[in-house]
């Protein structure tokens, strides 16, 4: 049997409570150290902060020291911890555990999915270097932006003779997703139609899906002319609540916006992202292949496609399925990660994530 990898975990949120389970059960891997963010959360044992019984206790107490982390000798950290409202903090430490020896996989932040003409150099040439420095890898990834719109449109366009334009949507209900940071201060959802919320203040959706068409265009060995964004909001037509908290009368409820990749005055990539916050609004926008929603990608060409991904779990509703499967692509992805060579990789470096050793896990 291999040796175990020796692996880290920084975040223990929504995806990094999944990926921290992976890590304890899976024996592939050997859970070197916990980071946390909150003094409330430390001192807690590993399994607990990963919703796992007593009996599968590590011993393995959560601390928020990062240094203390990296001390344990991993050979990956796998990051998870909140980017969007602490985005210089999260470089810093990615450029830390980098410089430190030890590859990364992560979640966030993801632009960092394939950040080339997408942040600043000034932005990217720390990381590059720490990588450079350390002879360690970094990947970013998750279901979306990740594997939903790089991987899987990828490998159908594999099987068109010619490609006019590649679409990548996410149709989904959130509901349920439980971060009221993510759904009230970054996406804006519950605040007023005439105020602009985080995530639609002008670039920002370039910033954070830019990576999305920029990485297609790289598989489709395109250079786009540039990259554009639109978005629309409509009101809550009553007031209900969401797992999140209220969404009052007239205030955000749906939400849908594209960020387009453009070659020669035509769109030749495109992000596209309508969210509901129930299934009964907005009826003319596209519709989901099944409940609660999923993923679809479009490819115009010959011959053209239609996929729709869905997600469930037995676990939770199609929103939790979405932050476990974001949570193991990146754990999946390291013994490959390991093995690429220094720098920042994505999901054109690497080969197939391997699910060898997974057949057979509950």
């Amino acid at each position: 049997m291999a040796v175990p990898i020796p692996v880290a975990a920084v975040g223990t949120g929504n995806v990094g409570k999944h990926a921290l389970s992976q890590l304890i059960t899976d024996p592939r891997f050997e859970l070197t150290a916990v980071w946390v963010s909150s003094e409330s959360k430390s001192g807690k044992d590993a399994a607990a902060l990963a919703g796992l019984p007593d009996a599968a206790a590590t011993g393995i107490r959560a601390t928020t020291d990062l240094d203390a982390v990296l001390g344990t000798g991993p050979a990956c950290v796998v990051y998870t911890a909140m980017a969007d409202n602490r985005l210089p903090e999260a470089l810093e430490d990615y450029r830390r555990i980098l410089a430190a020896g030890v590859n990364v996989v992560g979640s966030s932040a993801v632009f960092l999915q394939y950040p080339w003409q997408v942040l600043p150099d000034e932005l990217i040439a720390p990381i590059e270097e720490a990588a450079r420095a350390g002879s360690s890898s970094l990947f970013v990834n998750g279901i979306d932006p990740g594997f939903a719109n790089d991987l899987l449109p990828l490998a159908l366009a594999g099987t068109c003779q010619s490609i006019q334009q590649i679409r990548c949507m996410e149709i989904v209900n959130y509901n349920t997703y439980d971060s009221a940071t993510v759904m009230f201060d970054v996406m804006g959802f519950g605040g007023r139609i005439d105020e602009t919320p985080m995530l639609l203040q002008p670039g920002v959706l370039s910033l954070a899906w830019g990576s999305v068409v920029r990485q297609l265009a790289a598989g489709l060995g395109i250079e786009l002319d540039e990259v554009t964004e639109t978005h629309i909001r409509l009101p809550a037509p009553e007031s209900f609540d969401i797992a999140a908290g209220r969404i009052e009368k007239g205030t955000t409820a749906a939400m849908r916006f594209e960020v387009r990749g453009m070659k020669d005055g035509e769109v030749a990539v495109v992000l596209e992202h309508i969210t509901r916050l129930r299934d009964d609004l907005c009826p003319d926008w596209p519709q989901p292949a099944g409940p609660g929603g999923g993923y679809r990608i479009e490819i115009t060409g010959e011959p053209s496609y239609d996929l729709d991904l869905r997600l469930s779990s037995r676990n939770g509703d199609h929103n939790y399925a979405g932050l476990v499967a974001t949570a193991a692509r990146v754990v999946n992805a390291i013994p490959a990660v390991i093995a690429a060579e220094p720098g920042i990789v994505t999901a054109l470096d690497l080969p197939p994530i391997s699910a060898r050793g997974l057949y057979g896990r509950r």
